[in-house]
């Protein structure tokens, strides 16, 4: 076996490329991969011919740019609060109550996005990129048709949706039910807009997605002034111009998103003369993939309505404080997300070359480097919690409450980066239906649960709802990093 392996490290020797550990796996023999497992049980190190640098290497190239494309984009998030915000916390809960109706309507194409994404890197690690292609075409006709029917139940429904998460006076109910009808107006350009971004980052292309989402979000937060408030001889619109404003910058995002597919330089091409019409085996491993994905975002989404109408019901000040807190800690999902991006395209990659020594050792340097990041957000929160929160209202409830809020999320900032990214290994490997599990669990049946109980038993209030979401993290943490040590996603056939 000693020779097998000095003999492969002798081929790497003396070449160069701008990614070496795939050079490496290109010139993995078929009679080496079982060497290479052998090595990594016996020494418990690393495939030969593989050094920490080229895998920290690859991981930060997909992960700075995904990184930095969630963290501005929470950013103008954050700013679109903050401006809302200065119209009272009737404003913050009106656009509040609207995020998780619009999450929930968003799964089926979302879902379907998880299982182009984990297709589109297997057939890149196979280099066979006429099939990844027409993964993209097939994985677009099915956005636009979920999302064109989730658009209008959306609008039909706004009301309705608004006053069942919990609107506590009318003009809140007002504010929240015109913006979720604006929003769903714009619903299948966001859509189109999702997939293009999850196929480019399948291939392990983030750089694209985040220059395009960078300038949409530049021209949200310039119109958020413009309309919000009335600026530059634009009409004062409050509620209603923070969704148009969101609209506009979802616009620029898609005629941007579809340029980069179509001008056809980059691994994925869109070509509008190409073959459109259904191809079922395609269509069947995206929906095999797609479907426990779609039952995890559903559970996901049905747990949290029932914890924020248990919130909701603390009154319109506490629920203002939740949402606030709620948009700062969406900021630090952006770390674990991030490098959950390189952890899917890398682990997909990997088994499509038939390499799981690989896709181990990517999982677990890119969970050590989601780790340092998480320390430092932690001490972020614990440091500057109060500050933080007053930037969205001067309101002094809001800002003491939300300060206490935050220890509570410094807390869980490291399991939470390694549920995100181990949660994305696993959907790179195809292995949705184990997550799917996990989420009912935790967010459908914990978190809920123990939120009512805190909240109407104990009397905790706020602080009580979000010991439950932390209990949540925590278990959830656990049993992921319990399924992907198993092993079981090494065999699973997509």
């Amino acid at each position: 076996m000693n020779v097998r392996l000095e003999n492969l490290k002798l081929k790497l020797g003396g070449q160069e490329s701008e990614h070496p550990v795939r050079l490496a796996l290109d010139l993995v023999e078929p009679g080496d991969l079982e060497t290479c497992q052998q090595a990594e049980r016996v020494t418990k190190q690393l495939p030969p011919g593989i050094t920490s640098k080229m895998l920290y290497q690859d991981i930060i190239r997909i992960a700075w740019p995904a990184f930095m494309e969630f963290i501005l984009t929470q950013l103008a998030s954050m700013v679109d609060m903050m401006m809302v915000g200065q119209l009272g916390p009737w404003a913050i809960a009106a656009v509040g109550l609207t995020n998780q109706p619009k999450f929930l309507l968003m799964t089926m194409f979302m879902a379907m996005n998880v299982g182009a994404t984990a297709l589109i890197a297997r057939y890149k690690g196979e280099d066979n990129q006429q099939r990844a292609n027409e993964v993209l075409r097939q994985a677009l006709v099915l956005t636009i048709i979920l999302s064109a029917i989730s658009s209008v139940v959306g609008f039909v429904y706004s009301e309705h949706m608004v006053r069942f998460m919990g609107a506590a006076d009318e003009q809140t109910l007002a504010g929240g039910t015109v913006y979720l009808k604006i929003q769903m107006v714009g619903f299948v350009v966001l859509a189109m807009t999702s997939t293009i971004t999850a196929a480019l980052r399948g291939v392990g292309d983030s750089k694209t997605a985040m220059a395009y989402n960078l300038i949409a979000n530049v021209v949200n937060v310039i119109f958020n002034y413009m309309l919000i408030y009335g600026h530059f001889g634009f009409p004062r619109m409050e509620v209603v111009g923070a969704s148009i404003a969101t609209v506009i910058g979802q616009c620029v995002a898609f005629i941007l998103a579809m340029f980069a597919v179509v001008r056809g330089n980059r691994y994925l091409k869109l070509s509008f003369r190409d073959d459109f019409r259904p191809k079922w085996d395609i269509m069947r491993s995206i929906f095999n993939i797609g479907m426990p994905a779609m039952f995890e975002q559903l559970v996901m989404r049905a747990g949290i309505i029932a914890y924020s109408k248990t919130v909701a019901s603390l009154g319109t000040v506490a629920f203002a404080t939740h949402n606030v807190c709620m948009n700062i800690q969406a900021l630090s999902f952006m770390n674990g997300q991030a490098f959950g991006v390189s952890a899917t395209s890398l682990m997909g990659q990997s088994l499509g070359k038939r390499r799981p020594d690989m896709a181990q050792a990517y999982s677990r340097y890119t969970r050590r480097l989601g780790m340092i990041v998480s320390l430092v957000l932690a001490l972020v929160f614990i440091l500057f919690g109060k500050e933080i929160v007053a930037l969205y209202t001067d309101d002094r409830e809001v800002v003491e409450q939300g300060a206490r809020i935050l220890m509570l999320v410094a807390a869980i900032q490291p399991f939470q980066s390694s549920q995100l990214i181990l949660s994305g290994a696993l959907r790179g490997a195809g292995d949705t239906r184990a997550i799917a599990m996990i989420m009912l669990v935790t967010v459908l049946l914990v978190r809920p649960g123990l939120a009512m109980f805190a909240v109407h038993v104990l009397e905790w209030g706020l602080v009580g709802a979000w010991i439950a979401l932390v209990a949540d993290q925590l278990l959830r943490s656990l049993l992921v990093l319990l399924r992907f040590n198993s092993g079981k996603w090494k065999t699973i056939k997509v």
